[in-house]
């Protein structure tokens, strides 16, 4: 069911029953007061003929003559009696109801009772020196029938107008929606890459929340959908060098004789393959990182089995390249929260830039220091020119010897920026060397 029906539905059952409790309410309180008037009216009544049989001595069977029935007003006087009796029961003076209120000389006060069938409500005055019993009392019919008119006279223009408040309702609800109906009809007409804000500024308050967020979605599918082709064209790019490469080396294996200049041609086509396989491998990772927006679970980071398996990893280059490994510092210094799996990403290519690009025979260090992790080596210190090109993707300085394909920093940058970390580069305290810096601020 649509919003807009179960609002209608609400607002079209719920008028209607709050309009009946109202009608209830109306009328209890309604018969409060008839009832406080006509109590009132009717303890006068028997107060007034009180006094007037104090100053007269009526004989028994006097009668009250009854008033002309053209002379009635909205009450009818014949749900009206009173009555006198003398201290032995016998009738002293009544009007022509009154033959039917009973004798109850215990009685004072109002007393419900029957009267021939009716229920009626009757007031009971003993005089002083017990000469006489008065009785005025009413039909309880006249009371509700006053009731009910005074009620239908307040409720029927509530009851004739209640289908055009109904309908107003609907009118308004229709109206109120008006807004989301024209937000549906706005995405509808949009095209799959047009991913420009919802205006949220006029939107009813209610909606602008939902809008908000709607247009923080629209923010990170555009900046992901700017990342995919962003890496879609570098990949192009990219691979296009090492496949020229390899077919090359291919064509020049196959038409390599046998001998050293065969041998030598292999050995180049096997460096290509590792190449490109390195390549892929790091584009896949980076393509991974580039899709995730948050961590789904960190957990506290336990820091030496992360460093021994990235020291593993890249143990093989740094003895060919006879580079010396070193870890110095307590791992408690860094404490952190974290996915463990890219950590061990972000170290293993750290620590794989460091023995690469470090002179042979060198040393790579990793150092725990208060609030961040550090990864230095040794050799001649970068340019400010070449330190603030540190982390482009697929950039890698002229002259180097090792193979790569300058990716391994834009990983390591992307695991630090989804922990909340800054990877930072700087020469060493004395100036030479690189100093890669892992820190929460």
């Amino acid at each position: 069911m649509s919003l807009q029906r179960r609002l209608l539905l609400f607002l079209l059952v719920g008028a209607p029953l709050a309009w009946a409790l109202a009608a209830l309410l109306s009328m209890d309180r309604a018969r409060q007061e008839i009832d406080e008037l006509f109590d009132t009216e009717i303890i006068r009544l028997a107060r007034q003929v009180q006094s007037t049989l104090s100053g007269t001595r009526p004989g028994p069977g006097a009668a009250v003559a009854p008033l002309a029935g053209d002379a009635r007003g909205e009450a009818d006087l014949r749900d009206l009696a009173v009555a006198v009796w003398d201290a032995n029961g016998r009738p002293v003076l009544m009007d022509s109801e009154g033959a039917q209120l009973p004798y109850r000389p215990d009685a004072v006060g109002f007393v419900e009772l029957a009267v021939e069938g009716r229920p009626w409500r009757v007031y009971y005055l003993q005089s002083s020196g017990g000469e006489w019993l008065v009785a005025a009392g009413q039909s309880v019919h006249e009371r509700e029938e006053l009731v009910s008119n005074l009620l239908a006279s307040q409720l029927l223009p509530w009851l004739l107008m209640l289908p055009l408040l109904l309908a107003a309702m609907a009118w308004g609800v229709r109206r109120a929606m008006a807004p989301l109906h024209a937000l549906t009809a706005e995405l509808q007409g949009r095209g799959a890459d047009e991913l420009r804000p919802v205006p949220a500024d006029h939107a009813p308050r209610e909606l602008q929340p939902m809008l908000e967020a709607m247009n923080g979605l629209f923010r990170r599918i555009e900046a992901t959908l700017a990342r995919e082709r962003r890496f879609t064209a570098d990949a192009a790019h990219e691979l296009r060098t090492p496949l020229a490469a390899l077919r090359a080396q291919w064509d020049a294996l196959r038409a390599a004789p046998e001998g050293v200049a065969r041998h030598e041609a292999e050995a180049r086509l096997g460096r290509g393959l590792d190449r490109l396989d390195r390549l892929v491998t790091q584009m896949l990772a980076l393509s991974r990182l580039e899709a995730t927006d948050r961590l789904r679970a960190p957990v506290p980071v336990d820091w030496p089995p992360l460093v021994e398996q990235a020291l593993g990893d890249v143990l093989p280059l740094a003895d060919r390249r006879r580079i010396e490994l070193a870890v110095e510092g307590d791992p408690s210094a860094f404490a952190l929260q974290g996915d463990a799996g890219l950590l061990a990403v972000l170290l293993r290519n750290l620590l794989d830039n460091a023995v690469r690009y470090v002179p042979e025979g060198g040393t790579v260090l990793l150092r725990y220091a208060p609030g961040a992790l550090e990864v230095e080596n040794g050799g001649p210190a970068l340019t400010p020119e070449a330190l603030a090109r540190l982390g482009e993707r697929f950039h890698r300085d002229d002259g180097q010897a090792e193979g790569g394909s300058g990716l391994g920093l834009s990983i390591a940058q992307r695991v630090a920026a989804l922990h909340g970390l800054r990877l930072s580069h700087g020469p060493r305290a004395d100036g030479t060397g690189v100093v890669a810096r892992v820190s929460s601020s």
